[in-house]
């Protein structure tokens, strides 16, 4: 990833306050895979099951 997008994600998740600083990275790692797949279904995005159930189990909290 370049330096633009880096900044684009920090930028986003700067006012992002959870309970647990778990599930902050999820987040982080979810908009990344999202960014890179704009449009995509959650489990084309995503690429495979393991990071498809961690993205369902995040928007499940």
């Amino acid at each position: 990833m370049d330096g633009t997008s880096d900044a684009w994600f920090d930028e986003e998740l700067a006012g992002c306050v959870l309970a647990d600083e778990r599930l902050s990275r999820r987040l982080g790692r979810l908009l990344e895979c999202m960014a890179g797949a704009m449009g995509a279904s959650i489990p084309l995005a995503c690429q495979d099951w393991a990071n498809t159930k961690a993205a369902y189990r995040f928007f499940s909290n």
